[in-house]
């Protein structure tokens, strides 16, 4: 057998839903004088199963904390199964766990559920990204008075958004407080939650409609400040360039925002 035929028949192994080994693969192989081939085999296959899910559990504590170890423990083999690891790195293991819980589960405990998984994932997400340029108010108190009507600025790419429907936000608290579960339950009104990382720590905040519709105006239709004075005089009237004032400091402050490129 060649070297690539004897790895390829090892993944399939490793892969199989059973640790029973193949056995011709199995025939090529040694034995020790305290472990049999067909041993060694299966626990190689069982380690490698729960490597994956150790994995899993750190990147979705929460869904863990939600759904209880034993049921956590079946949902994530069941993903490594459905859709093995295919990167070198285990980083993006748990790219497609939120999807898979849709497909795998009953809707009425896979859309809360979902949703909670994407904000876990948007934490690692945030995380690993770039650091990209962020804006300070040194920056913004040095800009001259005639850049600012045409100052147009984008999230920095550590930015991540999640449109929430359920009380996603107060279960990943409790699960990081190590809390009682809240129970799940779909909000009045939907919110968005940003997660980003600032100064090597990773930060979390729900946004009102108001404010959220303002800096999708700024990022997204790409609005300058002058155009976002303009659109927020519709509701703030004269107090508009203010509160346009108020919003992007805040945004500033946070580490959202860098200069969009011209």
């Amino acid at each position: 057998m060649r070297l690539t035929d004897w790895q390829l028949a090892f993944e399939e192994h490793l892969l199989s839903e059973s640790a029973a080994a193949n056995s011709g693969f199995a025939a090529t192989l040694l034995g020790g004088p305290t472990l049999d081939v067909e041993t060694g085999l299966a626990i190689y296959h069982n380690a490698y199963v729960a490597r994956l899910q150790e994995v899993l559990r750190g990147d979705f504590g929460a869904v863990r904390y939600w759904l209880g170890d034993d049921e956590f423990a079946l949902l994530s083999e069941a993903y490594v199964r459905r859709y093995p690891s295919a990167h070198y790195s285990l980083r993006w293991l748990g790219e497609r766990f939120p999807g898979f819980i849709l497909e795998h589960l009953i809707a009425e405990q896979s859309a809360p559920l979902e949703e909670l998984a994407r904000l876990e994932w948007a934490f690692t997400l945030a995380f690993d990204a770039a650091p990209g340029e962020p804006l300070t108010l040194q920056d913004m108190a040095q800009l001259p008075p005639e850049d600012w009507p045409d100052l147009r600025v984008e999230l920095v790419p550590c930015v991540q958004q999640i449109l929430c429907r359920f009380n996603t936000v107060a279960i990943w608290r409790s699960s990081k407080n190590e809390g009682d579960f809240p129970g799940s339950e779909p909000l009045a009104q939907a919110h968005i939650c940003l997660t980003w990382r600032h100064q090597n720590l990773c930060q979390y905040r729900s946004l009102e409609a108001a404010e959220a519709w303002a800096l999708s105006g700024m990022v997204s239709t790409g609005w300058s400040f002058s155009e976002l004075c303009a659109e927020l005089a519709v509701t703030y009237q004269e107090g508009a360039p203010l509160q346009a004032v108020t919003w992007l400091k805040q945004w500033i402050q946070d580490g959202l925002l860098q200069r969009r490129a011209p």
